[in-house]
């Protein structure tokens, strides 16, 4: 049983991956699901920093199983944490099976983002303005 959505974050994208997206043993690309997380994660960290991100690293990275064409892929994230310039995004991708609606994490990573100017250069992430109890729990 999968954790809840609250406690994943807030859902970022859903897709589903075309057989052009497999590889050798017909199963999806982790390239191709570590892409689709790095876009999700970009999402979060931008409207976390009010502005441009890049992605610095990736901190950690769990496939549990297997993404097959026709799965329902969804993607989940939220900030962990905030330094001067840059942030970890939590991410973790969900999926359906075709024809059966339990959901399954498949992977799980922590990415790491700086938050940039206009020329490219960190910049502090602004302060989160929101109340208390409107932020994302972790």
């Amino acid at each position: 049983m999968t954790e809840s959505a609250s406690a994943r974050g807030e859902p970022l994208i859903r897709t589903a991956p075309m057989p052009a997206d497999m590889n050798g043993n017909g199963d999806i690309f982790g390239g191709w699901v570590l892409s689709q997380m790095d876009i999700a994660g970009g999402i979060v960290a931008a409207r976390r920093a009010q502005g441009r991100v890049v992605t610095v690293a990736v901190d950690a990275m769990t496939f549990h199983q297997p993404i097959k064409v026709g799965d329902i892929v969804s993607i989940y994230g939220r900030v962990l944490r905030v330094g001067r310039t840059s942030m970890a995004v939590q991410l973790e991708t969900i999926v359906a099976r075709r024809l059966d609606p339990t959901e399954i994490k498949v992977t799980e990573g922590v990415y790491t983002y700086v938050a940039i100017d206009e020329h490219g250069r960190p910049r502090p992430v602004p302060a989160d303005s929101r109340p208390a109890d409107s932020r994302p729990a972790g």
